[in-house]
């Protein structure tokens, strides 16, 4: 009689998750402290998604909330804090990463990061976190809530060809009509009807100025975000 084998069922809350790092500290002074990455590992033979919680989701903007990780590869999630003010420094924030199977609602395993603000980079404490801090922070969340951050979504970016096809004619016919005769300039081959006026050229330098000047005004937004 031969005996099936089947593969053991994942009970809910008993898989590893390996996330890194596993504390975020953000310093108040450093602009750049305060986008943090948390990276999450799938070393499994099998597809997971995964869903971040927050005790404190309005503290924070994360970048893809929810979402999937290929077997065996990695997803960087952006955690941005973007309420730095002096009543936050010291208070410690968590994280949850909970993780399921694509086809399971369940979340087989869930892992937490601690957050803090701290003013600067200079005051950090002299030794590692002490024991007696260890207890403040379990006593801190050991009635502490988990809420669903909520999902940013990522502002729709044009083509990183360049600007529309629209935007490269007008520039063109701007910067043409500028390099045109002057009306009543005596010395020129070109036709008479070609020849333009001075407020003309002066409303084709403006709008090229402007196209220009919003171009750039998207750009540093887009990067800058």
């Amino acid at each position: 009689m031969q005996q099936q084998h089947r593969q053991p069922e994942l009970v809910e809350g008993s898989l590893p998750v390996f996330v890194f790092p596993t504390e975020l500290i953000f310093y108040a002074d450093e602009q750049t402290s305060h986008k943090q990455v948390l990276t999450l590992y799938n070393p499994y033979e099998f597809a997971l998604k995964f869903k971040v919680l927050c005790t404190a989701p309005n503290k924070y903007t994360v970048v893809d909330a929810t979402g999937a990780v290929k077997p065996q590869c990695c997803v960087d999630i952006v955690i941005r804090h973007r309420d730095v003010r002096a009543c936050h420094y010291g208070v410690y924030d968590k994280f949850r990463l909970q993780v399921s199977e694509q086809s399971q609602r369940k979340a087989l395993g869930r892992k937490e990061v601690t957050a803090t603000l701290r003013p600067s980079a200079s005051q950090e404490p002299p030794s590692p976190r002490p024991q007696d801090e260890e207890r403040k922070v379990k006593e801190q969340f050991a009635d502490s809530e988990f809420f669903e951050q909520t999902a940013f979504q990522t502002v729709s970016r044009p083509v990183a060809g360049g600007p529309s096809l629209l935007t490269v004619l007008l520039g063109l016919v701007c910067m043409a009509a500028l390099m045109l005769p002057t009306l009543g300039e005596q010395e020129s081959t070109v036709p008479v009807y070609l020849h333009l006026s001075v407020n003309k050229k002066l409303v084709a330098a403006y709008v090229l100025g402007k196209s220009l000047a919003d171009r750039m005004r998207l750009h540093y937004t887009l990067n800058t975000f």
